[in-house]
């Protein structure tokens, strides 16, 4: 048996004494390192664990009228959300909510969705949750775990279907939207504009959320709701300030309504200076209920109405513009100095014209006979615009169109704007139906007359005419502040613009508006109707007041109305109530007006004898039907 010295014990004490001494120096340094050095970190650590973060959503900025009239609010409101620590906790939870309010199985699962997202955070379960829902899960509350009710802003529409393509609606960020970063700075469960001005100034409108905390034990469960840890309230959106005018909006809006019930069209009413006074698009639907989210069923009805009510008719549908188009044939002509107002052409109307072997006819079959331009504004005569057309060229129809802007956008801050179709040049035709495959003669006298391959948005229309009001220019139109400061020129002058609006109140004093006279406000206007390959034709009327000094200019389109006379009525009611205010605007009903069309029926292949030709070079080409009017 090996016996230890004595030196030898002392020296393996020492050893150990020192080893122990070692270790208690590196514990006692691991402690200060986590204790003092890292206490921060291993306390946020700690407080993560302990502290579940609940978003407190801002209120979003309030849009306001011309006048300070209120278009878009906030009002108090509530939002559900459950928080729990595992997808078999939510979904049992969820079963037992209910239980209690209406709650069916496509709404479970979207709420599973959202908590697969952001598991520790309260996934949201209603978020327009109603004072009598509220009141019943607070009963309840012992058998909800992890229930979190919050008092939050909520969007108001007051005037809900009249401002609904104007304002737009709100909804929450989805995922998609987030990959794709087309809301800067919001998170899950932002609520963000989806149409509308809602949309376009989002960044503006939507302000920051605050942050709320609330205690959870080791399991995840809710502890402590008040007095946790201190709260960052959120910070309000930004107002804005539009160009509507809400009574306006209101009063077309009624009109429409009242007089013309499931009507499908749209109107739209500027200043000479492009600000927007109203954009109505019938039919129209509640952004209200998209507040909180809207069922699925609401928004497949929506989706699956045929009448298409989330389609703003205004700026995202296009049709042929018809007669109201010969205005701007006749500025081509006017500032090309091919014609004047006082100009005639060679042959009169007799009901059509003949080219090669097809006979375009006249919207009055028994002809207008020999007018100058002023007359055929007035008359709508499609005879004297074929005529003017030809001399013109389709070169310089295309040409000129396009530098007045009817190939572009119209510019409006709206999303979803769309562009017109109309050709930037003959190679359009050849690309399309091949060098042989189109008549020039032929696709030159549709364009004449509005028809054929050029169809435009309301906006677009009502801006050229806002030229003809405001000297030859047509500004941007904008609702809160102009995407461009470019403004087309027609390329007239005083004279000849100031030549245009007189003929453009002939065509209301005693042309084919002259139904719609009212003599205490003398107004100017065109009508006109767009062939319409799927039913009825469409109407059109596109007018300002008042003549002489214009302070509104105003474009609408009735689908299936048949006439632009029958559109008028409308337009004219709506110019009066602007300028003269709305007592004079109290009129007798409206009368369905039976009035002959003014714009060309299609062309007919026939070999008469006796109507004079224009061009005496056989063209047996068929000239293909124009476009049925867009819709995107």
């Amino acid at each position: 048996m090996t016996e230890f010295h004595s030196f030898s014990r002392r020296e393996r004490a020492t050893v150990a004494a020192w080893f122990l001494i070692g270790a208690f120096l590196i514990l006692l340094g691991a402690f200060f390192r986590a204790q003092v050095l890292q206490h921060e970190r291993f306390k946020l650590r700690a407080e993560k664990n302990r502290l579940r973060l609940v978003p407190l959503a801002a209120p979003r900025g309030m849009i306001f009228d011309r006048n300070g009239a209120i278009i878009a609010d906030n009002v108090p409101g509530y939002s559900i959300k459950l928080l729990a620590p595992s997808e078999d906790s939510l979904r049992a939870v969820l079963r037992r909510v209910a239980s209690v309010v209406p709650l069916d199985s496509s709404q479970m699962a979207l709420v599973v969705r959202r908590y697969r997202l952001a598991r520790y955070e309260p996934v949201l379960v209603f978020g327009d949750g109603s004072a009598e829902a509220v009141a019943r899960l607070e009963e309840h509350r012992t058998l909800l775990p992890g229930l979190v009710i919050q008092a939050e802003p909520k969007r108001l529409y007051p005037d809900s279907l009249a401002v609904a393509h104007v304002v737009g609606y709100v909804g929450e960020v989805t995922e998609r939207d987030l990959e794709r970063e087309r809301f800067p700075g919001a998170q899950l469960g932002s609520v963000v504009g989806r149409s509308g001005l809602e949309e376009e100034y989002d960044s503006i409108l939507r302000g920051r959320p605050g942050v709320h905390y609330v205690e959870v034990n080791a399991r995840g469960r809710l502890v402590r709701e008040a007095g946790v840890a201190p709260t960052l309230p959120p910070i309000a959106g930004h107002v804005i300030r539009t160009t509507i005018d809400l009574p306006l909006q209101r009063y077309i809006d009624s009109l429409w309504r009242a007089d013309a019930p499931g009507v499908r069209g749209a109107m739209v009413a500027l200043t000479p200076k492009g600000e927007i006074l109203a954009l109505y698009s019938s039919p129209s639907y509640d952004p209200n209920a998209f507040v909180g989210g809207i069922s699925a069923e609401a928004w497949r009805g929506l989706n699956e109405d045929p009448a298409r009510p989330l389609l703003n008719r205004a700026i995202q549908t296009r049709y042929p513009p018809a007669s109201p188009f010969k205005l701007a044939a006749a500025a081509m002509a006017m500032k090309r100095g091919i014609a004047r107002l006082d100009t005639y052409m060679p042959e009169p109307c007799r009901g059509g014209l003949q080219m090669g072997n097809r006979y375009f006819r006249c919207w009055k079959p028994e002809g207008h006979g020999s007018l100058n331009l002023e007359g055929a504004i007035a008359q709508s005569c499609d005879v004297y615009f074929y005529q003017l057309g030809l001399r013109l060229g389709l070169d310089a129809i295309l040409n000129d169109g396009v530098l007045m802007g009817f190939r572009d956008r119209s510019g409006i801050d709206m999303e979803n704007e769309i562009a017109p179709i109309f050709p930037s040049s003959t190679a359009y035709f050849d690309r399309k139906y091949g060098p042989r495959g189109w008549s020039k003669w032929g696709a030159t006298l549709n364009f004449a007359i509005g028809q054929g391959e050029n169809t435009q948005t309301v906006i677009n229309m009502t801006r050229f005419y806002a030229a003809l009001a405001n000297g030859g220019q047509a500004p941007t139109p904008y609702l809160v502040r102009p995407r461009s400061a470019e403004i087309r020129q027609l390329g007239l002058t005083l004279d000849q613009v100031e030549g245009i609006r007189r003929a453009l109140v002939s065509v209301v004093e005693r042309g084919t508006a002259a139904a719609s006279r009212r003599a205490d406000l003398i107004t100017a206007g065109k009508t006109g109707t767009a062939q319409n390959s799927h039913g009825e034709d469409h109407g059109w009327y596109v007018g300002f007041a008042p003549a002489s000094n214009p302070q509104i200019i105003v474009g609408s389109i009735m689908e299936f109305a048949e006439h632009g006379s029958s559109v008028a009525p409308y337009v004219i009611k709506v110019l009066r109530r602007f300028v003269l205010g709305p007592d004079t605007s109290r009129v007798a009903p409206p009368i369905r007006l039976v009035a002959p069309d003014d714009s060309a029926p299609r062309a007919v292949q026939l070999q008469p004898d006796t109507i004079p030709q224009v061009d005496p070079t056989p063209d047996d080409t068929i000239v293909p039907a124009p476009p049925p009017p867009t819709i995107e």
